[in-house]
């Protein structure tokens, strides 16, 4: 049913990302000016990421282990996949609010001190983010990253470190979960192995762990 989240990267470039692929012979990318990420439709083939590396030096490969001699450094981040059957019901208590463009600025920004190595000007054009904010500033994020014609996932899940154990990364999953299924789509993210406490929470909320996933590091 899911078969698709076993490269991820490739179907959402495939469909409905279609217009940020670039196709790199087996391979395809994001615009590296939307997202410094591709994958394969099987095993990435050298002479394909190297293409891709003449305009992005430092970027991730889903899935299998790419062919890559030519990189400088090659490092392994695994990841736990989650998917989410059913919407999440739960009170909210904060005001969760759409970034529009006027909020821009202050997104990019907040995402940058936080959580900088996945992010670009352009990654808001992946899909909707929502926040939280309190004493007039941005304290809470979470966004829509790759997305295929049945599945978007849930991404940037980020909360200031002053404002950490109010809740507000239940509340915003919980939201951006709901508008997903309203577009008639299933949620679903990543995680890094080691993040326990987002782990915990990710359980606590109904995701269903699906599996492990590979992400390859390539750094010339």
């Amino acid at each position: 049913m899911y078969g698709k989240l076993d490269n991820p990267v490739y179907h959402s470039l495939n469909e409905y990302h279609k217009k940020f692929c670039l196709n790199f012979g087996n391979s395809k990318f994001y615009n590296p000016e939307i997202a410094a990420f591709g994958g394969a439709s099987d095993i990435g083939k050298e002479e394909d990421i190297a293409e891709y590396a003449k305009i992005c030096d430092d970027f991730l490969v889903f899935g299998a282990k790419p062919t890559v001699n030519f990189a400088t450094a090659l490092s392994q981040l695994v990841c736990d996949q989650y998917v989410l059957e059913n919407k999440i019901e739960i009170d909210f208590t904060e005001d969760i609010v759409l970034i529009t463009e006027e909020n821009q600025k202050e997104l990019n920004d907040f995402i940058l001190k936080f959580y900088p190595y996945y992010f670009k000007k352009r990654t808001p054009e992946l899909g909707r983010y929502f926040g939280i904010f309190k004493d007039e500033k941005l304290v809470a994020v979470t966004g829509e990253r790759m997305q295929m014609d049945d599945m978007t996932e849930v991404s940037a899940v980020i909360t200031d470190t002053d404002y950490l154990g109010k809740g507000y990364a239940k509340q915003l999953v919980a939201f951006v979960s709901g508008k997903i299924f309203d577009d008639n789509k299933t949620p679903f993210l990543h995680v890094a192995e080691s993040n326990m406490g987002a782990k915990k929470l990710y359980d606590k909320l109904g995701f269903g762990h699906r599996g492990k996933i590979n992400l390859w590091g390539v750094k010339r």
